[in-house]
């Protein structure tokens, strides 16, 4: 049986990229620090105590996010046998940490708030040392991707670097503002998350509306890529969290951890150190909008179930 990627896509998306200027760069790096702002407006301190009192389960959905996943979608990359753009996009992608929207479904499906909002606020604190990283491990062993990070020359510590300086600089700041200026964080927080995402929305639109023509080939070996990739990724939260005896409310929320990642950061990544690669792209891109869709897909049926948000709001009314 021929690998997936070439029975289903017409041509080469390795070829395709999105092409900026140098300010439009600077753009999206600003962009890109916004939203990791208004994320980090909405953590404290106090989350990531946590840690000491459930150090179970933070440390299964920890290393379930950046130890098991990225080696589980190296694999599937293979295994799929899609291009090399794609299979680097889906390493980006599973490297990436989880977005804020993991808590609002975990709550939806009736998981541990609590727990989910600490993983989050730690799995952020760790991505920034440990993405660049798993994107250049994994990437460099891909018998095909690895071309592209030498093409592009990508070094690991100067793609920290400016992680760093993107990413984890902005954390810490709108952390520090949160716990010392909290009213005005609440207040702030949905404004920057709003303007932010639009922001990176419009710029995503603009790049890819002006390519269509190089895309449209190539999106069905993406879908199918894309819901193998999520669905692996959640099946991943929930049978790891099983292995190792979570309880239930704490299988949901390292379910949503491990399934729900920050695409933001990763089309970031893609247009900022990969010029806006075809297949990484288009991954990065349609993961966002997919695992929206399945993340609310999974928390409406655990809603609905014995223990779920609906069942406990019916017993107690």
């Amino acid at each position: 049986m021929p690998p997936i990627g070439s029975v289903i896509a017409a041509g080469n998306i390795d070829d395709v990229a999105l092409n900026f200027t140098d300010s439009s760069l600077i753009v999206l790096g600003l962009v890109l620090a916004v939203i990791m702002f208004g994320i980090a407006l909405d953590t404290r301190v106090a989350d990531f105590r946590h840690v000491f009192k459930l150090p179970k389960a933070i440390a299964v959905g920890i290393g379930a996010q950046f130890l098991i996943l990225p080696a589980v979608t190296f694999g599937l990359t293979i295994l799929l046998g899609v291009g090399a753009s794609i299979a680097l996009g889906m390493i980006v992608v599973a490297s990436c940490p989880p977005g804020n929207i993991s808590n609002v479904l975990n709550y939806r499906a009736g998981g541990n708030v609590a727990l989910s909002v600490s993983m989050t606020a730690i799995s952020n604190l760790i991505a920034i040392f440990v993405m660049p990283v798993n994107i250049a491990f994994w990437g460099g062993l891909h018998p095909e991707a690895s071309a592209i990070l030498e093409a592009v020359n990508l070094d690991a510590l100067e793609l920290l670097g400016e992680v760093v300086l993107i990413i984890g600089l902005p954390f810490v700041l709108g952390i520090s503002i949160a716990e010392r200026h909290p009213a005005f964080a609440a207040k702030a927080q949905p404004l920057v998350k709003r303007f932010s995402l639009l922001a990176l929305l419009a710029f995503v639109l603009i790049a890819f509306g002006s390519n269509f023509s190089n895309f449209k080939d190539h999106m069905l070996i993406v879908a199918v890529s894309v819901f193998l990739f999520d669905t692996v990724a959640f099946s991943l939260g929930y049978g790891i969290s099983s292995a190792f005896r979570l309880e239930r409310e704490n299988r949901k929320a390292v379910t949503f951890e491990v399934g729900v990642r920050n695409t933001g950061i990763g089309l970031g990544i893609v247009f900022s150190f990969f010029d806006g690669l075809g297949g990484m792209a288009l991954v990065a891109g349609w993961w966002g909008i997919w695992d929206i869709i399945a993340g609310l897909g999974l928390a409406g049926w655990w809603a609905r179930r014995p223990g779920g948000r609906e069942t406990v709001a019916e017993a107690e009314s």
